[in-house]
């Protein structure tokens, strides 16, 4: 039996199983298509300032900067914050990268045209004011775009279970998830309106199969995949007309949808 994988977040050891990059890769291509949706339905390009929160090791602010945005990417830890520099000077990307907690966001009011929270909501103790930051940093017609993990029977099983404790498909410490900061999508509308930011709804987002995801997790945990092949074989995908089991996207902006 081979040695159990080092499970690290924001590691640069090359051996090192890090969930918060994996879940980046997997959800990486409905980040993107879901918010391209969005401004297109709302008549809008993908250009002007974005904001992503929780950017981590910087994959989906590169992927908006590529789009056409000028990013400015936050992430609380400054070992993430190194390695997204790392990437984007190593693929020409202009990006700034800064390194402060989602609750005190040092970026200048109304800055943005569009904040995206990334692994964010399902982590604070303090969700209201993760809102009333990313509230703040949007443009008067600004647009937000999320997306957490629902809490539900399904979701714990997922997050607080598959994730950070069985042996076999661990990728995450103990602690990272908490059913507590699993977040019903009741609950961020209830914030979104607070801090006056009109909800869009939400969107479901799931992978291909329970076993592509089974299969995606183990095959990175044995370091037979990549971080950047795990999109392709978990395969996850929008369904809007599905009711979110685990994950979902949504969106709200300052004034009307």
């Amino acid at each position: 039996m081979g040695s159990a994988p080092l499970i690290a977040l924001d590691s640069p050891a090359p051996e090192a199983v890090d969930g918060r990059q994996i879940r980046a890769a997997a959800f990486q291509g409905v980040r993107l298509e879901y918010t391209c949706g969005v401004l297109a339905r709302l008549g809008r390009a993908p250009s002007g300032r974005a904001l992503v929160v929780g950017s981590g090791r910087g994959l989906l602010a590169h992927g908006l900067a590529g789009l056409g945005f000028e990013v400015t990417a936050v992430d609380p830890s400054g070992s993430a914050t190194a390695l997204a520099r790392a990437a984007a000077a190593r693929d020409g990307l202009t990006v700034e990268h800064r390194t402060a907690p989602a609750e005190r966001l040092d970026v200048p009011d109304a800055a943005f045209d569009l904040v995206y929270l990334a692994d964010t909501l399902e982590i604070t103790a303090d969700p209201d004011r993760v809102i009333e930051q990313a509230a703040r940093a949007l443009t008067p017609d600004g647009v937000l775009v999320y997306d957490t993990v629902n809490r539900t029977p399904v979701s714990r099983l997922v997050y607080l279970v598959a994730f950070q404790r069985l042996p076999m498909t661990r990728v995450v410490p103990a602690g990272r998830y908490a059913a507590r900061r699993l977040r019903p999508p009741a609950d961020v509308a209830a914030l979104l309106a607070r801090h006056g930011l009109a909800d869009g709804g939400i969107c479901d987002f799931k992978p291909r199969s329970v076993r592509s995801l089974v299969a995606g997790v183990l095959a990175r945990r044995r370091g037979r995949i990549t971080d950047d092949e795990i999109e392709a074989v978990v395969g996850f995908a929008l369904a809007p007309k599905s009711k979110p089991l685990v994950t979902y996207l949504g969106h709200a902006r300052k004034g009307r949808i």
